[in-house]
């Protein structure tokens, strides 16, 4: 259980616990609400960044850790990304394609840690989900941004930055990555997935 409950995961389980706070302020109708789920986003894309420096820091490094940390970011992008979708920010078809390879890797993974066998990550993994925070925080803020009352003079502005065919050729830059991080994925753990075929396919005859 010590291993389990360590600052990181602790961190972890903060991100999944602001996912559902973030959505709700930002489909609340007070301006002023809007603006504060920028601040728990924002808050939930530091505390990954920070987590994993701790772990790596102070040595807390856990299959537990390895398995929440990515799962975690998985909730808080997914939750985000279909929430754009009910405010017509975003391409749905995009959206299903991100969100249908990460439950497809997360269930990859999870079976695999079930079994005691390794899944590996690659570096290009990280750099995905840092892609799709980024995308993810520009289209918060410029959503949120144009209904500030300061920031009225630059609606235009504003208005442009957020355009349906640049947000659009964002989101397809992102879901093309996406599916290749888990295509590198399965090619990375062919090996383990192999295993774990062969091993499902001996109980389903023994059966």
């Amino acid at each position: 259980m010590k291993y389990f409950i360590t600052p990181p995961n602790q961190l972890t389980f903060l991100r999944i616990l602001l996912t559902p706070l973030f959505v709700a302020l930002l489909f609340s109708v007070d301006p002023v609400s809007r603006q504060l789920a920028i601040f728990v986003f924002l808050l939930a894309l530091l505390s990954d960044w920070y987590d994993g420096w701790v772990a790596r820091r102070w040595g807390y490094i856990t299959r537990w850790g390895t398995f929440l940390d990515p799962l975690a970011d998985k909730i808080v992008t997914s939750a985000a990304f279909i929430s754009f979708i009910y405010l017509n920010l975003v391409p749905a078809w995009t959206v299903w394609v991100i969100v249908s390879r990460d439950i497809v890797i997360t269930l990859l993974r999870s079976y695999s840690e079930f079994k005691g066998k390794p899944f590996d990550t690659s570096k290009l993994a990280k750099t995905k989900t840092f892609l799709q925070f980024t995308v993810l925080f520009y289209i918060l803020l410029l959503y949120v941004g144009r209904d500030v009352a300061r920031l009225l003079p630059y609606r235009n502005s504003i208005e442009t930055l957020l355009h349906p065919a640049l947000v659009y050729f964002m989101m397809v830059c992102i879901a093309v990555i996406t599916v290749w991080t888990g295509v590198l994925y399965l090619i990375g753990n062919r090996k383990t997935l192999l295993e774990l075929y062969a091993g499902s396919s001996r109980i389903t005859e023994s059966q």
